[in-house]
């Protein structure tokens, strides 16, 4: 998979893109992640890429020119991408989106920064718009790290053990199990003893059962989009 980061600040994405998991998806070449500078698209001897609000109001917004430019830059090679915008104003990030955007064989990331978007940006480029939750950021950019994490993990050669991917929090709807390591026993907490005893047929069910109780504890939203419950 290609995915391709339009930023402000593209200095911030080269260690994240080394390490971790994202880095051994790059360097299985699986995933590749390169960043565009927008601001190499500017239109004036400044190298603007903001300007104030028409009507009024705190800050600055981008404005439509270098952004359409870098975009339309990036996709004269004609690899069709899907476009994403990361926005407060988007559909809120979750597995089954990250799933569908997997499987994309490119992706145009937008960052945004400060007041945001020209509106016409958003309706222009008809990008898909997706938010990391409900707060507010400097700027897309760390939106965008945690898009590219969540979707590194499906890459070939990334995870170890790619079985973790069916066990994880959200991967059936549910949040994960609990998980234990040696030792058996520290400072008075000890490891259920089904989970010592080799019957696996036992051990999923007691997993299955503390997956449906801790969701219920603690997340009962999504409760009722999963089954056997």
């Amino acid at each position: 998979m290609r995915i391709d980061v339009l930023t402000l600040f593209p200095e911030l994405f080269h260690p994240f893109v080394a390490h971790g998991i994202v880095g051994r998806a790059t360097t299985a070449g699986s995933l590749s992640v390169s960043c565009v500078n927008f601001r190499e698209f500017a239109r004036d001897k400044h190298h603007s890429v903001d300007d104030r609000p028409f009507g009024g109001g705190p800050g600055m917004v981008l404005m439509c020119g270098p952004v359409f430019d870098a975009v339309e830059r990036l996709e004269s090679d004609g690899l069709p991408a899907v476009r994403v915008l990361l926005t407060p104003q988007g559909e809120k990030l979750n597995q089954s989106i990250v799933r569908e955007l997997v499987s994309a064989d490119r992706l145009i990331l937008l960052c945004g920064h400060y007041e945001g978007f020209d509106e016409r940006i958003r309706v222009g480029l008809d990008a898909r718009e997706i938010s990391i939750g409900d707060y507010v950021l400097s700027g897309g950019e760390t939106a965008a790290m945690v898009l590219i994490d969540a979707i590194a993990r499906y890459q070939p050669g990334a995870l170890g053990e790619p079985a973790s991917l069916c066990e994880e929090s959200f991967s059936d709807g549910l949040l994960e199990y609990p998980q234990y390591t040696r030792p058996r026993e520290y400072r008075g907490m000890e490891v259920p003893e089904v989970l010592l005893s080799g019957h696996h047929s036992q051990i999923a069910a007691w997993r299955r059962r503390q997956s449906l109780e801790r969701t219920a504890a603690k997340r009962p939203d999504l409760l009722p989009e999963t089954k056997d419950h």
